[in-house]
C-alpha cells in the first residue's frame, strides 16, 4: 500500500471536533478529540476513539463515564488549549469554567454550545486506539443555532 496514499485518503473521513472530559474522583482530564460517531438510536449509543496510555484514556476506563462537550464554529482556540495537559483552578478546566454533569457528576464546559452526557458500555482494544461504546445518559443545548466545530475548518489533521 502507498503509504502517502493511505494517508491523503484516510484524511478525507470528515469528523468534528469535541472536549471530552471526565472524572474519577478528584481526578479530572480533558482533551481535545475527533473520532467519535453516533452508533445507535436505541438505546442512544456513541463510539469514539482515545489514545491508550492518556491520562484521559485512564480516568475513562476507571470511572466508565465521560462528557463529550460539542465545540462551536468560532471555538478553535479552545479546542487548541485542550492539546495540552489538564489545568483544573476552582471550577476551571484549562482557563473554561465547568459544572458537574447532572448524572455522572463528569465535567460538563459551561461555555460550549452543547454536551452529551455518557456511560460505557463496553470497549474494543485494537490498534493504539480503544474503541469506547457509551450510552447517552444526559444531554445539553445552549446555542441552539450554532454550527459545530469540523476538522477540516482548522487546517488540523489527526489520522491517516
Amino acid at each position: 500500500m502507498d503509504q502517502e496514499v493511505k494517508r491523503r485518503v484516510l484524511r478525507l473521513l470528515t469528523y468534528g471536533l469535541y472536549v471530552l472530559t471526565t472524572r474519577h474522583g478528584d481526578e479530572i482530564s480533558a482533551s481535545t478529540v475527533n473520532w467519535v460517531s453516533q452508533a445507535s438510536f436505541t438505546p442512544p449509543l456513541l463510539m469514539l476513539a482515545i489514545k491508550r496510555g492518556s491520562r484521559t484514556h485512564e480516568l475513562i476506563e476507571r470511572s466508565n463515564t465521560f462528557v463529550l462537550n460539542i465545540l462551536g464554529s468560532d471555538q478553535k482556540d479552545v479546542a487548541q488549549s485542550f492539546f495540552k495537559e489538564t489545568t483544573v483552578e476552582g471550577n476551571r478546566i484549562n482557563g473554561l469554567p465547568f459544572e458537574p454533569g447532572p448524572i455522572t457528576g463528569a465535567p460538563v464546559l459551561t461555555e460550549l454550545p452543547a454536551w452529551v452526557e455518557c456511560k460505557v458500555r463496553s470497549a474494543v482494544k485494537d490498534g493504539d486506539h480503544t474503541v469506547f461504546v457509551a450510552e447517552v445518559v444526559e444531554v445539553g443545548l445552549r446555542r441552539p443555532n450554532a454550527k459545530p466545530l469540523v476538522m477540516w475548518d482548522t487546517g488540523w489533521f489527526y489520522g491517516g
